[in-house]
């Protein structure tokens, strides 16, 4: 028995031996798929370029997020109206920027502020959409074989940082030398983080003290009629466009004048409760409505009391008027930390001469709701594309601004439960089809809906400048009702569309060496007296010194252009390349140039071939 036991032992620890020895085989054997990081040189240089290209796409997708006020993909556009003149988003310089509030069309107030989630959320997406068109080129050409598998990014925006962990196979192989790496983290430098949540702050701030229209109501009654009283026996007449025109500039100075730190006697600092600088911007080009009345077409009279018959008795003659403004007209925030900018849209409002009601309560992103729990009437949606053909795709439900997942079409339709809900929307999604949105009520069993989605191809762009190539920057921007794509060339050379009409910009930028010398320029308001004299509503003029700094701006547009342009399906299923000839404007040496570049830039027009 003991001959037996020791026998049994020394099985054991051969047994032992022989698994050890295994796994170092199998270490070795599979040692670059166990550990990435100890590549061979010939195969992690293969994997460090695709490092530097997912840094170059995530640095481009926190450009986007900062410069589209934290969205890459746009919402829904919704156009303004002659009431309203806001849309959904703001054009600034052929760039499309969804308004964190806005007032619709209709006159409802809208917040569109984008959480930090939402944020993580697109950046993901689009280093998904981005992770497997890093170019190789160089490397296939050298004999390596190079496989991508589905990617899943894991996005991560903190104060200062941005963590990207991307799970997607990637395999390498040369000859007899193989290896496999599954996760691939970038961390990148970025005070996205710390941008959005002082953009956070500086909002919440106009949307509890409405300081933008507060600035806006002091230049109303600095330099429009508003209020008054003058000894005269005549009529005092004003034009209305006049008016208007000499109100804009002041706003426009005024709004470009405000800065965030300042002395408690400086009229223009708003000391806000962040550290960053912020920039506030306007213009006369974007989308605005004044109105005045009473007028009588394009006047504004106030007529003399005391030259009436049977009121001589006064021995004078006088004229009072009151006149009531509404002034519509949207501000670009621009919070700066260094070199990034991250910045967001608000409309302005003024109505009756006082600013608009604030929203009550804090922005803090969208949140989600019982509604989608309630999933409790039956319907049917079948899926089609334009020749009639079933097509499969993701169905959802939104109400209130809340989106509910429904599920899957098989073979093109679905027969799910729906949320009940009035004048709600089902989106419909399809891969290679353009999302389609459409309004329906689900109050009772039995709905049926048919819903036909637009194909989406994608088109070569090719730009020219006065009838050439052009190679050099550009961004190139195709707006429709519902839908709208900003690519920026050369580095972007292709875009999806679908059939629509859309009006298609070109913005072209060169070198430029525009010098804006610094100075101090000296502005007055009048403000109410101490004392007494508040009380008796006195006021007093009290002045300040503005200094601007100097600036030099090395890149401005010098060409471009806009035109409206139907494109069918048949066209676009029968092309491969989007043809654009811009013309050209003058090389900007000076600012009375550039703003004479943006005036042309208007009135240029596209010349469009597919082919």
């Amino acid at each position: 028995m003991k001959k037996m036991r020791n026998r049994g032992q020394v099985t054991i620890f051969i047994i032992i031996a022989i698994v050890l020895v295994a796994l170092v085989v199998l270490f070795f054997i599979f040692k670059g798929k166990i550990l990435p990081g100890d590549l061979d040189s010939d195969l992690s240089k293969v994997h460090n370029t695709f490092l530097a290209c997912l840094e170059g796409d995530l640095e481009t997708g926190v450009y986007l997020l900062e410069s589209q006020g934290g969205r890459i993909y746009l919402p829904e556009f919704e156009a303004g109206s002659d009431y309203m003149p806001f849309s959904s988003q703001l054009n600034f310089l052929g760039n499309y920027v969804p308004y964190w509030y806005y007032i619709s069309g209709n006159g409802i107030s809208k917040e569109q502020v984008p959480s930090k989630e939402e944020m993580q959320k697109d950046l993901g997406k689009f280093i998904e959409e981005k992770a497997r068109t890093c170019v190789f080129n160089s490397y296939y050409e050298d004999g390596y074989e190079i496989r991508m598998g589905s990617p899943k990014a894991e996005i991560t925006i903190e104060d200062n940082k941005v963590f990207l962990n991307l799970n997607m196979d990637f395999d390498i192989s040369k000859g007899e030398k193989s290896s496999s790496v599954k996760n691939h983290e970038i961390v990148l430098e970025s005070e996205l983080g710390n941008l959005y949540d002082s953009a956070l702050k500086v909002y919440n701030e106009e949307q509890k003290t409405l300081f933008l229209e507060n600035y806006s109501i002091d230049a109303l009654r600095m330099y429009a009629p508003v209020d008054g009283v003058e000894l005269t026996c005549s009529p005092k007449v004003w034009e209305a466009n006049e008016v208007f025109n000499e109100l804009h500039d002041a706003i426009e100075a005024n709004i470009l004048t405000l800065k965030n730190k300042g002395d408690e006697a400086d009229y223009f600092a708003l000391n806000l409760p962040i550290k960053e600088d912020v920039r506030f911007l306007t213009s006369q080009n974007w989308p605005y409505s004044f109105e005045v009345s009473p007028s009588e077409e394009n006047f504004l009279i106030a007529e003399p009391i005391g030259n009436q018959a049977g009121m001589g008795v006064l021995g004078f003659c006088y004229v009072t008027y009151h006149f009531v403004y509404s002034m519509k007209y949207p501000v670009l925030v621009q919070v700066i930390s260094g070199e990034e900018i991250f910045q967001f849209p608000v409309a302005v409002v003024v109505l009756g001469n006082v600013p608009r009601e604030p929203l009550n309560g804090s922005a803090i992103g969208a949140q989600f709701s019982e509604f989608c729990d309630n999933k409790n009437t039956l319907a049917s949606v079948t899926l089609y594309d334009s020749d009639m053909r079933k097509i499969d795709g993701n169905i959802s439900y939104e109400c209130f601004g809340t989106s509910c997942t429904i599920g899957e079409t098989d073979g093109g339709a679905i027969y799910e439960k729906f949320p009940q809900c009035v004048n709600g929307y089902i989106i419909a999604n399809a891969n290679g089809y353009k999302e389609e949105k459409i309004m329906q009520s689900i109050t009772t069993s039995g709905n049926s809906i048919s819903i036909f989605l637009d194909r989406i191809y994608e088109k070569n762009i090719n730009l020219k400048l006065d009838g050439k190539n052009y190679a050099g920057q550009a961004t190139i921007t195709f707006v429709s009702d519902d839908y709208s794509k900003t690519i920026f060339y050369p580095s972007q050379k292709k875009i999806e569309l679908s059939e629509g009409e859309y009006e298609v910009q070109v913005s072209i930028y060169k070198n430029a060496s525009i010098d804006f010398a610094g100075g101090v320029s000296e502005q007055c308001i009048d403000v109410p007296k101490g004392g007494i004299g508040a009380l008796l509503g006195l006021t007093e003029e009290q002045c300040f010194d503005i200094e601007y700094p100097a600036e030099l701006i090395s890149s401005a547009l010098a060409g471009g252009g806009i035109q409206v342009y139907d494109f069918s399906e048949y066209s676009l299923r029968n092309s491969n390349t989007i043809d654009i000839n811009a013309k050209s404007l003058p090389n900007p040496d000076s600012f009375e140039q550039l703003q004479e570049n943006y005036i042309l830039f208007e009135n240029n027009k596209l010349e469009i071939n597919l082919i």
